[in-house]
């Protein structure tokens, strides 16, 4: 009886373990993704689409897709309404324009800072930065994507694009999602970060 006892028990452990899958992903920022989007407490995705998830589609990790950007202050800058995918609007306002060169080019993107995130501890110095590039709509989401980054204490920022996200709507569209202002829109093929989502 004892020796059965052991065999279950042993077979239970093997199952657990089979059922616990890795997190995919080549960097830390794929793998953080890769988990949330399976755990269905944080999940954007609906139930029909993390049943059977395994890992978002990325572009390939690329280093050149890491830039350093002057960053210019807009202190002056008026609050406005930033559109959503639905009738909620966003408070934002222009905390500075970002110059950078990639691809050999140079670039530049405003930088949107968030009324109501800004009264959160968390979020007090929290920047948006929401872009448009050539991929979009082919290998990219058509809405374009966002970038998350902090105030920095000078005037440079990193903006790593191997870490640019599709907004929460390009999963379940019970999601308001701001809207890329059209300025923000980069000339070149931005092949780094999440690539569109193929939902079932």
């Amino acid at each position: 009886m004892k020796y059965f006892l052991h065999f279950f028990l042993l077979i239970s452990i093997l199952s657990c373990a089979q059922d616990k899958q890795p997190i995919l992903g080549e960097s830390e920022f794929q793998k953080k993704m890769n988990a949330d989007f399976k755990d269905a407490t944080k999940s954007p995705l609906k139930d029909k689409d993390r049943k059977d998830f395994k890992e978002l589609d990325f572009f390939k990790f690329d280093s050149t897709y890491i830039v350093s950007a002057t960053l210019k202050r807009t202190p002056d800058s008026k609050w406005f309404k930033m559109r959503t995918t639905t009738d909620r609007v966003s408070q934002e306002r222009v905390f500075g324009i970002l110059t950078f060169f990639l691809k050999g080019k140079e670039h530049q993107l405003n930088i949107f800072q968030g009324k109501d995130l800004m009264q959160k501890e968390e979020y007090a110095d929290y920047l948006f930065l929401p872009f448009l590039d050539l991929t979009n709509g082919d290998a990219s989401y058509g809405g374009g994507r966002y970038i998350d980054l902090r105030i920095p204490e000078g005037d440079t920022l990193i903006i790593d694009f191997n870490t640019a996200y599709n907004p929460l709507c390009a999963y379940n569209e019970k999601y308001s999602c701001p809207i890329v202002p059209r300025e923000n829109y980069l000339n070149i093929e931005v092949k780094a970060g999440v690539k569109d989502f193929v939902k079932h």
